[in-house]
């Protein structure tokens, strides 16, 4: 049984974050969106700038170990008094099924209700078969949601989930 723990992310850790997110976003986009769309967000959302900027702008990232070998991350930010937003939640692939998903969830959930949360949001692509796995973790469809970044469309459903 794989020993896992979270550890608060600095801009130290942006090289592990990147790593992961390179090891994660292809399997788990390459069925909804284009190579160029794929490539386009990571450059946008996952270079070390960006990161660092995101960072700086309130982000808070979580980092996943698994027997302390880092195997995914979140990122969670507060919106507005009480309503924070899941930015990012990723695991390791070969991770998947593990328990490790479950985990860094509830962990990001414990680390908003420290900081005075009530209540969760994130965005899910509605072709995304994770959606499934956020809603037996709690949340909810709210609302749809299409975003341009760039040239590419982000077609989303809004979750949440009240935290007590």
């Amino acid at each position: 049984m794989p020993s896992f723990a979270t550890m608060h992310a600095s801009v130290e850790d942006i090289p592990t974050i990147i790593t992961i997110q390179e090891n994660t976003w292809e399997p788990t986009y390459r069925d909804i969106l284009s190579k160029e769309q794929i490539d386009y967000m990571f450059e946008k959302i996952y270079s070390s700038g960006s990161l660092t900027e995101q960072m700086q702008d309130g982000q808070h990232f979580l980092i996943l170990t698994s027997d302390g070998v880092p195997v995914g991350f979140s990122a969670v930010s507060e919106e507005k008094p009480g309503k924070f937003k899941l930015h990012k939640i990723y695991v390791l692939p070969a991770t998947q099924g593990t328990g490790a998903g479950k985990y860094l969830l509830h962990e990001t959930e414990n680390y908003v209700k420290s900081v005075g949360g009530t209540e969760l949001l994130l965005n899910v692509n509605r072709y995304n078969k994770a959606r499934s796995f956020y809603e037996k973790m709690g949340f909810q469809v709210v609302d749809e949601q299409d975003i341009p970044i760039g040239p590419y469309w982000m077609n989303d459903y809004i979750l949440e989930k009240i935290l007590n």
